[in-house]
Formats: C-alpha cells, sequence, structure tokens
C-alpha cells in the first residue's frame, strides 16, 4: 500500500481497509513517483493526476474499490492496456480513482467449446500466443501487443482480420462485470442482456469487466502480407497510389479475407495488406493484380503469429507503447463518402504544402466492412457496420505539443469535411477518442445513442463510471 496523506481522507481510509494491508494495492499523489510508477499516462499532452490508483486482484476487490468510490462521490474508470489517446484509463480528468487491471490476467480454455475465458488486465501480446498453445485457436483483435482486451475488446476492438471476423467486441460470448453499486454480475445474451448490449462497445460508461468469455476460431494457417512502400512521390503521383488503393477498399465485393491499410508519413506512403489464406487463394483472389505495381512491393507467406508479429511491426511505425505528447483525428467512412480523384489531389497537395510543425507524423486510411458490415448496427453498443474505412492522423512532438502540430491535423480534418457530402453524420469509432470532438457522443454511438442513454439511467444514474466523453443518463 502507498503511504496516504498524513490525514487521510474518507475515500483513502475507505481504499486502505479495501486492500487489507497488501503492499502494491493503492497509490495517492502523495507517494514518491507517483505518476511514474503508479500513474503512467500514455499522451503526455493531457495531464492528468488520479485521486488514486488501486490495482485489484479479484472481482471482489474492484467491487468494494468502486464501492468506496460511489460512497465518496469520486467518478472511476478502468485501465487495461493504458493506451487512450486521451488518457481516458486514467479518467480523461484529473481527481478520479483508476482500477489497474493489470494483476487480473487469467487464462483458461474450455476444449468441448472452444471459448476462452480471459482476464480484463491481459495484453494482446500476451493472449495471442495462449491462444495458439490451448488448441490452436484465434479471434480477431488489434495487433499492437500492448493494448490491453478490457479496453480494445469493450470500445470494439478493429484489426486486420475484422473483415474476416468482425470486431473484437464480436467476440464476445459473455462477461464478468462490476456495475455502478459494487454488485458483480454476469453478462450474456439471456442474462442482464441490456448491460450486455452495452459492455460492447461503451462499458466505460456502464461498469468494469474483470473477466471475459471470447469465442474463437481455429487459427488461420497461410497468411500472405502485402508490402508496397513508395517513397518521395509528388502530391499528384501520390494521390494516385491512394486512388488505386481506395477502389479495391470500396469493392463490394472485396474478399472478406483481405485486410489493408493506406499509410501517409514524411517519405511517402506505405501499403500493408493481409490475406488470411494461401499464396494460391491469394492470387485467385484478383486482388494483387489491382493493388499498386510501381513502387516497392513485397510479398511474404507467414504462419499466424509470424503475421501477427508483422503487422504488430507495421503498427509500431506509428503506434508504440512508448509514452509521448502526441494528437490525433479520425472520422468513419461509409461507400459514399469515398473521395473523387479531384479530392484526393487536394488532399494530398494539402499534405505536401502544410507546416507539421514536426517531423514525426502519419496519416492511416484503415479498410473496414466485411463481415462487420454482416451484424445489424443496434447488435451491439458498437455502431459503425456501415463504415468500409476509417481514417486517423496521429502526430507525435518531442517535448511539447505545438499550435502547429494539433493545426496541421486539424486543417487536414476539415479538408476531409469539406470533401464529404454535407448535412450528414459520419461518426467515428471510440477508441480514436478525440477531446476536440463538439459532440462525441453522437459521434462514436450515432443510432444507439438513445438507447445508451436509457441504460445509463438504469445501470449508472449517478455517472459512477464517468470520463470527459461518456455516456450520460436521460434527462
Amino acid at each position: 500500500m502507498g503511504a496516504a496523506a498524513s490525514t487521510p481522507t474518507a475515500l483513502q481510509t475507505c481504499l486502505n481497509n479495501a486492500c487489507s494491508g497488501c503492499t502494491g494495492c493503492v497509490g495517492y499523489p502523495s507517494d514518491l513517483l507517483y505518476q511514474t510508477k503508479w500513474v503512467k499516462p500514455y499522451n503526455l499532452a493531457i495531464d492528468i493526476t488520479p485521486v488514486a490508483v488501486v490495482k485489484p486482484k479479484t472481482a471482489a476487490d474492484v467491487s468494494a474499490f468502486v464501492q468506496c468510490a460511489a460512497a465518496n462521490d469520486v467518478s472511476v474508470q478502468a485501465k487495461s492496456g493504458g493506451h487512450s489517446y486521451a488518457n481516458f484509463g486514467l479518467g480523461g480528468a484529473s481527481g478520479e480513482l483508476v482500477v489497474d487491471l493489470s494483476n487480473m490476467k487469467s487464462f483458461s480454455m474450455d476444449n468441448t467449446t472452444w471459448q476462452a475465458t480471459i482476464g480484463a488486465g491481459s495484453l494482446l501480446g500476451d493472449i495471442t500466443p495462449q491462444l495458439i498453445d490451448n488448441g490452436n485457436r484465434a479471434f480477431a483483435h488489434g495487433v499492437c501487443p500492448g493494448v490491453g482486451i478490457g479496453g480494445h475488446a469493450t470500445v470494439g476492438g478493429l484489426g486486420p482480420m475484422s473483415r474476416m471476423w468482425g470486431a473484437a467486441t464480436d467476440h464476445i460470448v459473455e462477461v464478468e462485470v462490476v456495475t455502478a453499486n459494487g454488485t458483480i454480475v454476469r453478462a450474456n445474451e439471456s442474462q442482464n442482456s441490456d448491460l450486455f448490449f452495452a459492455i460492447r462497445g461503451a462499458a466505460s460508461s456502464f461498469g468494469i469487466v474483470t473477466e471475459f468469455v471470447m469465442r474463437t476460431h481455429p487459427a488461420p494457417g497461410d497468411v500472405v502480407q502485402y508490402t508496397y512502400d513508395f517513397t518521395f512521390g509528388d502530391a499528384a503521383t501520390l494521390a494516385k497510389v491512394y486512388a488505386t488503393w481506395q477502389a479495391i477498399v470500396g469493392d463490394p465485393d472485396l474478399d472478406y479475407r483481405f485486410g489493408t491499410e493506406f499509410i501517409v508519413h514524411p517519405l511517402g506512403v506505405l501499403i500493408t495488406g493481409t490475406f488470411y489464406g494461401n499464396k494460391s487463394e491469394w492470387t485467385a483472389s484478383g486482388i494483387p493484380a489491382r493493388l499498386p505495381q510501381n513502387g516497392n512491393g513485397t510479398v511474404v507467406v507467414n504462419d499466424w503469429l509470424g503475421a501477427l508479429a508483422q503487422d504488430a511491426q507495421n503498427e509500431a511505425l506509428y503506434l508504440s507503447n512508448v509514452a509521448t505528447n502526441f494528437y490525433s483525428k479520425s472520422l468513419g467512412f461509409r461507400r459514399d463518402d469515398l473521395f473523387s480523384d479531384a479530392a484526393t489531389v487536394d488532399l494530398f497537395q494539402y499534405i505536401e504544402s502544410a507546416n507539421k510543425g514536426t517531423l514525426v507524423w502519419f496519416i492511416i486510411f484503415d479498410a473496414s466492412g466485411g463481415y462487420l458490415m454482416d451484424i445489424p448496427q443496434n447488435a451491439t453498443a458498437f455502431a459503425h457496420r456501415d463504415k468500409v474505412m476509417f481514417y486517423q492522423s496521429y502526430a507525435i512532438d518531442l517535448l511539447a505539443l505545438s499550435a502547429t502540430t494539433k493545426s496541421f491535423l486539424t486543417n487536414f480534418h476539415t479538408r476531409v469535411l469539406d470533401h464529404l457530402p454535407s448535412n450528414e453524420s459520419y461518426g467515428t469509432y471510440s477508441g480514436y477518442v478525440d477531446m476536440a470532438i463538439a459532440e462525441p457522443q453522437e459521434e462514436y454511438y450515432m443510432t444507439n445513442l438513445p438507447l445508451l442513454q436509457e441504460l445509463k439511467s438504469k445501470w449508472d444514474p449517478d455517472q459512477v463510471f464517468r470520463n470527459p466523453q461518456s455516456i450520460k443518463p436521460v434527462s
């Protein structure tokens, strides 16, 4: 247990009692190295000091901590891997209680149902080999190994295999969750089904998941990975490369087994593609002939673990576990929203000429759709079933986030919106948190928001679980 203030507050007394003298259970702002040892912010541009950080080992511990917070009118947020772009795992603002789930990493596999039971503090990089070692199984998720399942699967959980299998949240069969009054409940399609709906896309507003039961698939065999690198092209040339890629992404008949990203970076563009099948199937799909042909293209056949490792290496180009000062913008695109050739040229001309304010920036277009679109929009709180693509921009300043860097990304975002149909609500993925969104709940949850507001009134009317963009109860 960390050293509390000399005269403990009522909250500190409650947390200390809940810890029952266990070491490493609770930390306070008065503790030495509180920020680096306990808080560990991901985005250094957003300064946050939680009222305390607790590290439970059981669901009963989580329940006790939530009850302490509720009794003292303090809001709570759970932290799994801690990769929220706005530090929402730390509450998103100072003064909240952080429930750090890093001690909750249990794993087991039912060899009859092939359902995996996974602790909410588990990291994706740990889960993948556990699934392979326990029956050669897999499910859809992102590829950054340091991301925690607790946050990832409950905002959606997109990754290169999402077009084939759906989001990580679509694989949740059941959860154990601590609700706002500290009750530990199970939620699935037949038990607390309304809470189960909310957890799959909006959990941070409804409770703390302590355990997931996930359906799994047999792990793929061969995986074909395509990488195309085109450096130092002018705006017109890079725009043509993008248009070639976008035509593939916008194809309603695109093979579900193909996931792909288009990454704009300071030296040019990088296209990555992952096809879950063998090389003969890859050729038969017709995709290779449609991909750009005039750059440095390579094709590698990997096994499942090798493919995930390569995807993680590609993603580390612009995302990592290292805390930095950064800013990000994002948007989702329906098929009708994809850019015209003129719009594409305009965007690349802006990228070429704009003052970035930093040498480290990326603009990533990521294919969506496929099986994700086969699931009804109101099946889960994750609402973006109509999207065929997302974009996110990402820029890092080493010492402090500059106004120039923020303006570069903000002006690019405005330019994107100018090229889309007017008077429309496009929406974006809540995994790409952006504090500058005027109406974030509408953007993140879209047509599911009214129901989620009703459920918030039922399950957490006092907003025990709250961050700056959380769902509010019905007024």
